[in-house]
């Protein structure tokens, strides 16, 4: 089955590099304004470069336990951050992996837009029914949600400390 990609935006009024610094390069900034979400984050390969593995481990009350990452690409300077999932106690027998693009942008207000690609991979050798489908897709626009809410709570906290992540 061909992979299921979902897009979105979202809009921030914090310029791009403040943002990309605090959202994508801090690890422990979620845990702390939003840790109903996300308890901590932890290297366990690597040196938070390409190639690195980080456990995410989910705030209590999450149906998600725990997720892997491999940071796939790195652009400090674009600000631009690539991802894959890889292992995760949410992935149902029919899902392999989700790849992960994340671009922040300036926005002609001087703030950001934060463009997001996820890419659900099914294994080769699963047939998708229709019911799974759309619980799949169900899934994916929770996914989303909780992602904007981070989002969210990191653009409030920045807003709140306008010395931080300059």
């Amino acid at each position: 089955m061909a992979p299921i990609t979902c897009d979105y935006e979202a809009t921030s009024s914090v310029p791009p590099a403040r943002l990309f610094k605090a959202f994508i390069l801090d690890d422990n900034l979620i845990p702390k304004v939003f840790p109903q979400a996300i308890k901590s984050v932890e290297i366990i390969e690597g040196d938070g470069g390409v190639g690195t593995i980080k456990l995410i481990t989910f705030g209590e009350g999450c149906r998600i336990k725990s997720a892997k990452h491999r940071v796939d690409g790195l652009d400090k300077n674009n600000f631009t951050y690539t991802y894959t999932v890889t292992e995760s106690d949410a992935f149902s027998a029919e899902l392999e992996k989700i790849t992960c693009v994340i671009k922040i942008e300036a926005s002609a207000d001087g703030g950001s837009i934060c463009k997001t690609s996820s890419t659900y991979h099914i294994k080769d050798s699963v047939q998708v029914t229709e019911e799974q489908s759309e619980a799949g897709k169900e899934k994916i626009k929770a996914a989303k949600e909780r992602a904007l809410a981070m989002f969210k709570a990191v653009e409030t906290y920045l807003q709140a400390n306008p010395d931080a992540y300059n």
